[in-house]
């Protein structure tokens, strides 16, 4: 491990992994595409915030907050509606580093109630840039804009209800490429790659999954086509003052000139993955954005169809194991030197000491932090959710293990926990495992968290799947 990462200082959150609701093994669908009761609409608002808020994602000590100081590309919130039959779900992906997740239930309930769709239907998903605000706690990792969160809120009431007006028959097609040279393993040199991944592929590697899958909806009456695309790689490449949706909106913009169509980004399993092929190490967002797009024109050539008898839906809580004995030895370790814990896993001495006054009178008897995963089956694609910074690792075994032809595994979902990492990141004392718990105010998890909640997810979809 490179050990200039553990002082990364900018977002990066950890959580829970997503759960799949995948109903039949491949091949138990027809091949050819139809539309009949599936039906599909998006609605996109601008949701371009205020100069002035504080922006997530890098460390900045009380008095030097980041702000907004102008406007690099506008974001939006954006919805995705589906409805096969009498079940309907709705996806949104919002420009935004992450939400908690009580601001993401506020919402699916918001949402859910205007546009008549159940609360565990609507999946919250937060794109994670780093070049705008957080709607969750971040210890001087950039606080929460209250009047802009209530602002976004009404945005997604309003995207979702645009959808549900724009609905259409649609098919549906799955596309997928490599983007080789648009994302790094960032936590290590020696990583391996998702092409490499067999049935014996452990989390004792450290692993890269550069695969981009694409869902593409034809739609009939007029209406015009929609793509949704998802890959694994931190929107981190700008860390000055202008907000936008990072290398993702430059992706949507070559999109739409290259092919007449506006794509809309879901993310993956980053945990350990940065954008570019490593230098810079943030990535360069022209040369990122280039090599997405060139994958996304990749898949787009190689459609295949899908056909979709049904839509089924699965969401659940899941307690996420969290470690509070390594809990009380961080409270211990400042309690007696606070002058040794003023860097490394700490930041900096006020961010320790801030941490130390707020956790040292309260009372932490829970061992499990509460989460939430999903899944919808469309046909032969499964697409789960959950709301970690996954490793790559985790987010491919869970592909590898699911019941479905195909699986999107979308993580900063329904809220955003922290990282879930190997073992090898509590032994290495990693940012990612030791310093993102105090950013967050969680207490640490359990080292065999990610491994556990995998299987957990397994299980969810093999049991959807009887």
């Amino acid at each position: 491990m490179r050990e200039g990462i553990k002082r990364r200082t900018f977002l990066k959150s950890a959580l829970v992994v997503a759960g799949a609701t995948l109903s039949r093994m491949p091949g138990a669908y027809a091949a050819e595409p139809s539309t009949g009761d599936w039906r599909v609409g998006e609605g996109v608002v601008n949701s371009t915030p205020p100069l002035g808020i504080e922006l997530g994602g890098f460390h900045r000590a009380p008095g030097n907050e980041r702000r907004i100081e102008g406007i690099r590309q506008a974001t939006a919130v954006r919805a995705l509606a589906m409805r096969h039959g009498d079940t309907s779900a709705l996806v949104l992906s919002i420009d935004i580093a992450g939400t908690s997740g009580d601001v993401a239930d506020r919402i699916r309930k918001r949402v859910g109630e205007a546009v008549s769709i159940p609360a565990d239907h609507v999946r919250v998903c937060s794109t994670h840039t780093h070049s705008m605000p957080a709607f969750c706690y971040l210890r001087q990792w950039g606080a929460i804009p209250t009047d802009y969160l209530a602002s976004v809120e009404g945005y997604a009431v309003e995207a979702a209800k645009l959808a549900r007006a724009d609905l259409a028959p649609a098919k549906l097609r799955i596309g997928k490429s490599r983007a080789i040279g648009a994302s790094f393993n960032r936590t290590t040199n020696a990583y391996r790659t998702d092409d490499q991944f067999t049935a014996d592929a452990t989390d004792a590697d450290r692993w890269l999954d550069t695969t981009l899958h694409l869902l593409h909806f034809e739609r009939t009456g007029g209406k015009p086509s929609l793509l949704w695309y998802h890959f694994s790689a931190h929107p981190v490449c700008y860390a000055d003052g202008l907000a936008g949706p990072d290398w993702p909106g430059l992706v949507h913009d070559r999109v739409r000139a290259s092919h007449g169509i506006a794509p809309v980004y879901l993310q993956g399993h980053a945990g350990d993955v940065n954008p570019g092929a490593g230098d810079p190490w943030r990535g360069d967002a022209e040369k990122t954005a280039e090599a997405v797009h060139a994958s996304i024109g990749r898949a787009m050539n190689g459609l295949r169809d899908v056909h979709v008898p049904e839509l089924r839906i699965r969401s659940e809580p899941y307690g996420v194991d969290l470690d509070l004995e390594r809990f009380q030895t961080w409270l211990r370790r400042y309690r007696d030197t606070p002058d040794q814990c003023a860097g490394g896993e700490w930041v900096d001495a006020g961010f320790a000491k801030d941490w130390y006054e707020g956790n040292s009178k309260q009372a932490r008897e829970e061992r499990v932090l509460s989460a939430r995963i999903s899944a919808f089956q469309v046909g032969e694609v499964g697409i789960v959710f959950h709301p970690s910074e996954l490793y790559s690792y985790y987010g491919l075994a869970i592909r590898r293990a699911s019941p479905m032809a195909d699986t999107i595994v979308v993580g900063y979902t329904d809220g955003l926990i922290g990282y879930l990492t190997d073992p090898t990141a509590y032994s290495a004392g990693e940012y990612a495992a030791l310093t993102v718990p105090k950013i967050l105010d969680f207490p640490p998890f359990a080292p065999h968290a990610a491994s556990r909640l995998a299987d957990a997810v397994v299980d969810l979809m093999r049991r959807a799947a009887t």
